[in-house]
Parts: C-alpha cells; sequence; structure tokens
C-alpha cells in the first residue's frame, strides 16, 4: 500500500506541475480536458455536509466533492462507483458492498495545494455506516431521514426508542459492507446513488467541533475535487468558492477532467446571468430560458417538476370536494397543446417524465393518459352538486397564485377560458414573486395555488415523500401515507404498479390536480461538452466537462 500511494502521488506531482499555470498543455487542450471552469453560484452553499444540505448551491459543490459507492449512468442506470461490486441476499433485505482499494480521503493540512503523502487515507466501509447513523440520528435533523426508512431497526432510531449502534448497516471488515433492510425495498439502490449517502469519516467529523461543512477547513473530500478557499462575506463582494482537481481519486474507471473550478457567489439568478452574459461564467441554470438561441448556446432541459393546483383547505367554496373534482373533470389540457414550446407538456399524473426507474422515463413504463378525466358534462353535474351542498346560487370568481419565477402564466390562461366555457367560473391568475408566493401559502393567504411540486432527488419516492412532509401537499391527501408502501415494494415490477396505485390513490382525493410538466435547464456555451445537470437537486457537475475554447 505504501508502495501504491508513493506512485499514485508522483503522478500526481507531475500532472500538477504540467498544468501549472496554463490550465493543461495543448493535447489536453485537444481532448478538452485541463480546463479551469469559471461558474457561478446564486446562492452561498449553506452547507457542504452531504447528508443535511439539501439546496442547490450547496448540491454543486457536493456533488464535485464526493463520490459514492454506486452512482447513476448516463442513460440512468445504476452502476459502481467506489463499490468494486455489490450483491443482493435472495430474500431481497441484506445488500453486500465490496469497496475499491482506491478510493481516498483528502484533506490539505499544510494548504500548499499538494498531495503529500501523510494528508490521504482510504474511504472505508465504517465511512458509510457512519453516514447512514447520521441521516437517522434524530440529533442530526438530517432531511433525509425519511428517505432510508427501509433499513432495519430504522423506525426505532429515528422516534429515539434504539440507537444508531443497532441500525441494521455494518462493516465486516475495511472492505465489505452489509446493509440489511426491514422489507425488500426495490428503490434502495436508486437511494444509495444519492449525496446523502456519500460517506463521512467519524474522526474527522469529530475534530471539525460542530462545524463540519459550514467552511473549508471543515470538509474533506472523497470525490473528483477539494475545496481550495471559501469565503464568503454577506456585506462585502468578491465572494468565492474555489475547487482544484482531487488528483488521488483519478483511475482507470473514474476520470477528472478539468484541473479546476472557480465559483463566484452571487445573490440570485439575475447576477448568475449577468456573470454568464459578461464571460465570467460558462454555465447557469434557470426555470426560463427565453432568449437564448438553442444554435448559439447549449441549452439541455429536463421535465423534473410537475405543476399541479392545490386548495386551501380553510376555504369554505374550494375546500368543497365536489368543486375541485368538477375543476378538474373541466380542465382541458389540449388547449395548451398548441402552445406548447417544449417548455412545458399536459400532466396527467404526478410523477414527472425526468423521473427514471431502471434507467427509464417512468412515465415511458406508465402513461399518465390512464389519468385523465377531462369531461364537462360530468363537470357540470359536480358543480350544481356542490353549490346544492353550500347553498348558493353561484360560485365567486377566484385568483390562482403562481410563482411567476417558475412558469408563465399565460399557459394557465388557456386553461382558466376553458372552466369559464364549461362551468361559469372566472378563475383569475395572480403573478407573485418566489418569496411572496412562499409566504402567501405558509400563511393561508390564497384559495388556489399552482404549486411547484419537485423531488429532492432523481426518485418517484422522492416525489412521494413530498405529500407526507410538505403542508399543502400533506393537506391534499388528507393524511394518506404515500411513500411508506413504495418502501415496501419488493420487485421492479410491483414497484411499477404500486407507483400507479399511488398516483391514483392521490389524484382521486382531487386535492392536487396536475396541469403541466415544466422542464428547467443548464445553459452553457457551446464549447462545453458533458457538463451534467440534475434538475431534482440543481447540482451542475462538472467532474466529465470539456471545454475546447
Amino acid at each position: 500500500m505504501k508502495n501504491k500511494r508513493k506512485a499514485v502521488m508522483l503522478a500526481a506531482v507531475l500532472l500538477m506541475s504540467s498544468l501549472a499555470g496554463c490550465g493543461g498543455n495543448d493535447d489536453k487542450r485537444g481532448s478538452g480536458a485541463g480546463h479551469m471552469y469559471s461558474a457561478a453560484l446564486e446562492y452561498n452553499p449553506k452547507s457542504l455536509d452531504p447528508q443535511f444540505a439539501n439546496d442547490p448551491s450547496s448540491a454543486t459543490v457536493i456533488k464535485n466533492m464526493y463520490s459514492g459507492l454506486v452512482m447513476k449512468d448516463g442513460s440512468g442506470n445504476i452502476v459502481c462507483c467506489n463499490a468494486s461490486d455489490y450483491s443482493v441476499s435472495d430474500d431481497g433485505r441484506e445488500y453486500t458492498f465490496h469497496l475499491r482499494d482506491d478510493n481516498y480521503w483528502f484533506f490539505d493540512k499544510n494548504e500548499n495545494d499538494k498531495i503529500d503523502e501523510d494528508e490521504y487515507f482510504p474511504v472505508v466501509a465504517a465511512d458509510y455506516v457512519f453516514a447512514l447513523r447520521r441521516i437517522l440520528d434524530p440529533n442530526m435533523h438530517s432531511p433525509y431521514a425519511k428517505d432510508f426508512m427501509c433499513i432495519r431497526n430504522s423506525r426505532y432510531v429515528v422516534d429515539g426508542s434504539g440507537t444508531v449502534n443497532g441500525l441494521g448497516a455494518w462493516a465486516e471488515d475495511d472492505r465489505t459492507l452489509v446493509i440489511d433492510l426491514d422489507k425488500p425495498c426495490a428503490e434502495f439502490l436508486a437511494l444509495m446513488t444519492t449525496p446523502a449517502a456519500f460517506p463521512c469519516n467519524e474522526e474527522f467529523f469529530q475534530s471539525t467541533k460542530g462545524r463540519y461543512g459550514l467552511d473549508d477547513r471543515s470538509v474533506m473530500s472523497n470525490g473528483p475535487f477539494f475545496v481550495r478557499q471559501w469565503f464568503f462575506d454577506p456585506y462585502g463582494s468578491n465572494n468565492i468558492l474555489y475547487m482544484r482537481k482531487n488528483e488521488v481519486n483519478e483511475n482507470d474507471n473514474y476520470s477528472v477532467l478539468p484541473t479546476f473550478v472557480s465559483f463566484s457567489i452571487e445573490d440570485g439568478e439575475e447576477e448568475v446571468r449577468q456573470r454568464f452574459k459578461a464571460k465570467e461564467a460558462e454555465c447557469f441554470t434557470t426555470m426560463k430560458v427565453g432568449g437564448y438561441n438553442p444554435r448559439k448556446y447549449s441549452i439541455i432541459g429536463q421535465k423534473a417538476i410537475t405543476l399541479g393546483l392545490v386548495f386551501n383547505p380553510e376555504d369554505k367554496i374550494y375546500s368543497n370536494p365536489n368543486i375541485r373534482k368538477a375543476i378538474a373533470l373541466a380542465a382541458d389540457r389540449n388547449a395548451i397543446r398548441d402552445e406548447n414550446s417544449g417548455d412545458i407538456s399536459p400532466a396527467y399524473g404526478i410523477i414527472p417524465p425526468a423521473t427514471d426507474l431502471f434507467g427509464r422515463s417512468y412515465r415511458e413504463l406508465v402513461s399518465d393518459k390512464q389519468f385523465d378525466v377531462f369531461d364537462t358534462r360530468a363537470a357540470a353535474e359536480l358543480l350544481a352538486k356542490a353549490k346544492a351542498e353550500l347553498n348558493i346560487n353561484s360560485v365567486e370568481s377566484v385568483k390562482i397564485i403562481v410563482d411567476s419565477n417558475t412558469i408563465d402564466s399565460r399557459y394557465l390562461h388557456q386553461l382558466s377560458q376553458s372552466w369559464q366555457d364549461s362551468l361559469g367560473i372566472y378563475i383569475g391568475i395572480e403573478d407573485l414573486t418566489s418569496a411572496e408566493f412562499s409566504r402567501r401559502l405558509a400563511d393561508g393567504e390564497y384559495s388556489i395555488a399552482l404549486y411547484p411540486l419537485k423531488a429532492d432527488f432523481n426518485s418517484g419516492i422522492a416525489v412521494m415523500n413530498e405529500f407526507d412532509t410538505v403542508e399543502c401537499l400533506k393537506n391534499a391527501v388528507n393524511g394518506m401515507s404515500c411513500a411508506e408502501k413504495i418502501l415496501q415494494c419488493p420487485s421492479a415490477e410491483e414497484l411499477v404498479n404500486r407507483y400507479s396505485q399511488q398516483e391514483k390513490d392521490i389524484l382521486d382525493q382531487f386535492g392536487f390536480i396536475p396541469l403541466f410538466y415544466k422542464s428547467s435547464y443548464l445553459v452553457a456555451d457551446e464549447d462545453n461538452e458533458d457538463i451534467i445537470y440534475d434538475a431534482f437537486t440543481g447540482s451542475v457537475d462538472y467532474r466529465v466537462a470539456k471545454n475546447y475554447s
């Protein structure tokens, strides 16, 4: 091992020397590798702790800083990363991962930008055990605890009746990790691809004395880059987060193509766009892509958001089940098809098309047209029934509150006209800023809202978790548990059926009425390739990015 480390160190030093001051030699330029990427974060990362952080700025840095046992490839298939292989027991409950011997933690103790021999050491199975324990430890308040409740004894850990030492995850030795589940879970491997399942070294974590992930000296990397400098002054400018290539983790199966990634830290998307316009950032993410010519820029869009109507349970009129059902049945989604420019498409189901399952779009496996209930005659009958129940002669007009940063409300006007024609109800639109939209939802100052449903990672189970945790969505399903049945699904075939049934069960409540699938985008200069965008977490992954400028 010592000789191997010396060899890795020598290669790293030689590579860093060859790249110093120029960002790469001509050969690397020709391949698109060796580039120093200039980028921008929309806000200062809240934390670089993978078991805790869930904002897009944090997700981007974390994705470029850590790596896990398994990952999704470009087609959505789950493949090994830091695991050399894995096996599953016959009953589907026990997963055994064998770790590669060439993944290392690196912490630049002397801050000299060199990988000295005493600054890196192997990632071991215990680091993954500690990460899983942190997720489920109630004292850690991880937002990802709900996602890993399939692990044996997790419920006892979360409710405080058991300790993390009893969790069904243990290291048989440094290279062997075993995870035991309460019941078979066909989505478990997908959960293990998420940043929450990235490793955490307990000794280093304890050494940070409560500051883990909060500054550049309280993190260390086992992934493609390490954080060299993180400076943020909320009252100043020139805020930066600077990452350098972590050569010690490159191998034949895990390439790291850029040499540096230098982020400026901005105060919102408009500032990021200005950086891009000034050629000070090579890409940015956005909900709206108008004004950017796809022949001039590389534009990647993913429909990862489902926009649907939710209703205030305290509103006397629009909390009525028959009113809600009438609105659902009178929603003529065909009215928006001609307006569709690729940014949106009609939504009849809950899980958006960008959600993949076993390497395919879930919506390819389960068509949402089965949930189409458009029927204006039945809608009018339901409206008449609702009026009788409410003892009213007419339904007052109402406005749907909309986050104008998420969607152009002109699409909704098309549906508004169909409601007026079919039901005689004027349903207008009130455009709000993101902050005001969130405030109005939280304070209950709305009758109907167009809610942007987005999961925190690419999985149907994450979509269903939103109905268990977000207040307006919990109201939409009357407290029905939506994710638990999915966690207990043993096979791929049953998983597909269970998702479809769960969608139907939610839609039958008519508390969430899906209208649109919405794209979010990565916009990059055209001389870039293979910058990977995850529309669910909002992360931008530069590990295999190429630049030919």
